[in-house]
């Protein structure tokens, strides 16, 4: 009896704290959110796709049905989350706070002000943001707790504890990446259909991955061709709107380890895990003994741009006139193509709010000088010219207002501890191992610079004898 009583006393509790969390940030939390798991396995299993599905598993693969609706019922356990709305309001964001404004000053910005929160109260939004760092998924989480919950399609990575139990926790649903079994991917899209036609926000990074080279990754659709798939009946069609959402850092935590991935995939040796594990430990030592002894700077900015909703309805209407018919009658392939379109096109779209922070715009236009030796002048001068064509063109740069040598000096502060930049008095010098990082920044905002855009792609890395020679007959001089 007094068991049932604290039992009772902690969820009146608990429901207490969650209600004034929800006060504190006036956010929109889907109701689907707050549905019992087993509940919503229950129905992702009573839809027909499912059961033809489990029928032509088990005729393919030659095991029982039984046997078969068991791997359903595995999928889903491992698919669908258990929101908790004050793991989410008061533990996750309060650590995600906590964690983003040590690393990082923090902006956020809309392309157009309260233009999500105007849509109609019954919209289903979809948010399509670019990823460059795993922090991403704080980062955005964070910047839209104000308005709403988001609930992410994460990958496999984030499947150890204590990763697996917070996702969950936070709404987010577990995905395999290159998992080719058709079951699994009728499993998965019957669950996102399902809580895409109950209204839950989700959050979607369309390039699959994270870009290591910088710039935007191609779009892959298998996602979106679910998300869309809704639409298959009507009633959801004006309802549906996709938000490109635009990110962008000064610095990126794992920007080495993501370059060196990319030398891999090109044909470099692969690094041993005790040498990883070595760099991680004397990069952790060292910032340690920089917080001990007063010296610990934050990493620049971090920033957020949220553009405006696009209505998938006037789409639908023109692709079903294109097709003669209904989209969804098309062959599977021929509509993903069409989806491709869609998601290139919220790419784009991405691609032209990304926020310009200091040190991406200083790199690109350190990379669009043929030499690895510039003096101070021509970097301000050069800075200058790019910032006047970001304002042509719309560029989103943060702190406009601020002068250019400050803003130089600012990332100047971040590259030279990045071992990216010296200066020899008015002369800087770009290091041999800090091109690449010149490079992997400079190419976030290469596309924002319109005839500047060749000239940044186009320039390579100097060996770095060539660096070192210029900088000794800097010194001598």
């Amino acid at each position: 009896m007094a068991g049932a009583l604290v039992a009772y006393a902690l969820r009146a509790t608990f429901r207490r704290m969650g209600r004034r969390a929800l006060l504190r940030f006036r956010a929109r939390v889907d109701r689907y959110k707050f549905a019992d798991k087993q509940h919503i396995m229950e129905a992702v299993l009573a839809q027909p796709e499912i059961v033809a599905a489990v029928q032509q598993h088990a005729r393919d693969v030659g095991e029982s049905e039984e046997q078969s609706w068991s791997r359903v019922r595995r999928y889903l356990d491992e698919i669908v989350p258990q929101f908790n709305v004050l793991a989410y309001y008061r533990f996750g964001y309060t650590i995600a706070n906590a964690v983003l404004r040590f690393f990082w000053k923090l902006s956020v910005h809309s392309a157009t002000p309260g233009a999500v929160q105007r849509l109609r109260k019954d919209a289903i939004v979809v948010y399509l943001i670019n990823h460059r760092s795993n922090a991403d998924y704080l980062l955005v989480a964070w910047a839209l707790a104000g308005s709403v919950s988001i609930s992410y399609a994460v990958g496999e990575w984030a499947r150890a504890f204590p990763l697996e139990f917070l996702f969950k926790r936070f709404g987010s649903y577990f995905i395999r990446r290159g998992y080719r079994e058709t079951l699994y991917h009728t499993v998965l899209e019957q669950y996102v259909q399902h809580i895409t036609q109950r209204g839950v926000t989700q959050g979607i990074f369309p390039e699959g991955g994270l870009t290591r080279d910088g710039r935007l990754r191609p779009g892959k659709v298998g996602l979106l061709d679910y998300l869309l798939g809704v639409a298959r009946e009507p009633e959801y069609r004006d309802r549906l709107y996709l938000v490109p959402v635009a990110l962008n850092y000064d610095r990126v935590l794992e920007d080495r380890t993501l370059l060196r991935e990319l030398q891999v995939r090109e044909g470099g040796a692969r690094v041993s895990r005790v040498l990883q594990f070595g760099e991680v430990a004397r990069y952790a030592g060292w910032n340690v003994l920089r917080m001990l002894t007063g010296r610990f700077r934050r990493y620049g900015r971090a920033a957020v741009i949220v553009g405006d909703p696009v209505p998938m309805a006037p789409w639908f209407t023109a692709e079903d006139a294109r097709a003669g018919g209904s989209l969804f009658d098309l062959p599977r392939e021929e509509r993903l193509g069409r989806v491709q379109s869609v998601c290139d096109d919220m790419l784009k779209r991405i691609g032209e709010i990304i926020p310009v922070t200091p040190v991406p715009l200083v790199c690109a236009a350190i990379q669009s000088f043929d030499s690895d030796v510039i003096t101070r002048a021509a970097l301000l001068e050069r800075i200058g010219e790019m910032r006047e064509v970001l304002v042509e063109l719309n560029g989103r740069e943060l702190r406009r207002d601020r002068d250019i040598a400050e803003t130089f000096d600012i990332a100047y502060r971040m590259l030279r501890m990045r071992h990216v930049l010296t200066r020899h008095g008015e002369t800087y010098v770009v290091l041999g191992r800090g091109r690449e990082l010149v490079s992997y920044y400079a190419n976030s905002v290469a596309h924002l610079l319109g005839e500047y855009e060749a000239s940044v792609r186009a320039r390579d890395a100097l060996p770095a004898m060539v660096a070192m020679g210029e900088m000794r007959s800097v010194s001598r001089a």
